[in-house]
C-alpha cells in the first residue's frame, strides 16, 4: 500500500519529504510531482528499483531513462557536456525541458541506453521535488509517469495512488501537475535536435 505524502505546493513540510527520501533509500518507488507532469522515481544505484520502475511503465531497456537534478553543477558528473551544450542547456533550466546526452562512467551501464550509452538529464522548476532532490543529495532515476499503453501522462496524485497503490511506495501530493511531457531534445549529434515537443518551449532553444 502506497503512503500518501499530502504537502503544501509553496512550503512543502521536510518532515514528510524525509519520510520519502527513507523509502527511496530501501529501493521504493515514488510518484512525485514536476513542472510538466507527475514521474515515477526511484534511487540511481538501486538496480531492483530501476527494473520495477520499467514494469510499472510496461517498458524495455531501450527506453530512455532519465536523471532528475537539482541544478547544472550535477551535470557534468553524469553526462559528457561541452561548453556550446551547457550553454544550451542553461538557457532552459531549470524548466520542462529533458536533454539527452552521452554517459559518463557515473551512470550505471543499467540505467543508460544499452546501444547508445546516453541518458536523459533535466532540471525541474517545482519547489517540493527541489527539496526533495535536496533532502536526498543526488539524482534520482526517473521517467514520464504514463501507463502502459496509455499515452496521456498522469497528473492526479489520488488517481496515481488508486490505479498504483500496490506497486509504488509513495505518492507525494503536491497538488496536481500539468499534464503535458517535457520536450526532449537530442545534444548528442552536435546540433539540436527536438525528439518530442512538450510543456517547454522549443524556440527557447533556437528550434
Amino acid at each position: 500500500m502506497a503512503q500518501y505524502f499530502s504537502v503544501h505546493p509553496d512550503n512543502p513540510q521536510p518532515r514528510l519529504l524525509k519520510q520519502a527520501v527513507a523509502l527511496l533509500a530501501k529501493g521504493g518507488i515514488v510518484a512525485v510531482p514536476t513542472d510538466s507532469s507527475y514521474a515515477l522515481a526511484c534511487h540511481l544505484d538501486d538496480k531492483a528499483a530501476a527494473d520495477q520502475l520499467r514494469r510499472i511503465r510496461g517498458m524495455d531497456d531501450k527506453h530512455q531513462l532519465t536523471l532528475l537534478c537539482r541544478d547544472l553543477s550535477e551535470l557534468a558528473s553524469y553526462a559528457k557536456v561541452d561548453n556550446k551544450q551547457f550553454r544550451l542547456i542553461k538557457q532552459a533550466t531549470p524548466g520542462a525541458y529533458t536533454f539527452v546526452l552521452e554517459a559518463t562512467k557515473e551512470v550505471p551501464r543499467r540505467v543508460s541506453h544499452p546501444q547508445r550509452k546516453t541518458i536523459g538529464l533535466r532540471v525541474p522548476d517545482h519547489v517540493t521535488l527541489q527539496e526533495l532532490l535536496t533532502l536526498h543529495g543526488a539524482p534520482l532515476l526517473a521517467t514520464t509517469l504514463i501507463p502502459p499503453g496509455e499515452i496521456e501522462s498522469m497528473n492526479d496524485p489520488q488517481a496515481i495512488r488508486d490505479r498504483f497503490e500496490h506497486d509504488l511506495a509513495a505518492v507525494i501530493d503536491a497538488g496536481a501537475c500539468a499534464s503535458e511531457p517535457t520536450t526532449v531534445v537530442d545534444l548528442t549529434s552536435g546540433e539540436p535536435v527536438l525528439l518530442r515537443q512538450g510543456r517547454g518551449d522549443p524556440a527557447l532553444l533556437g528550434l
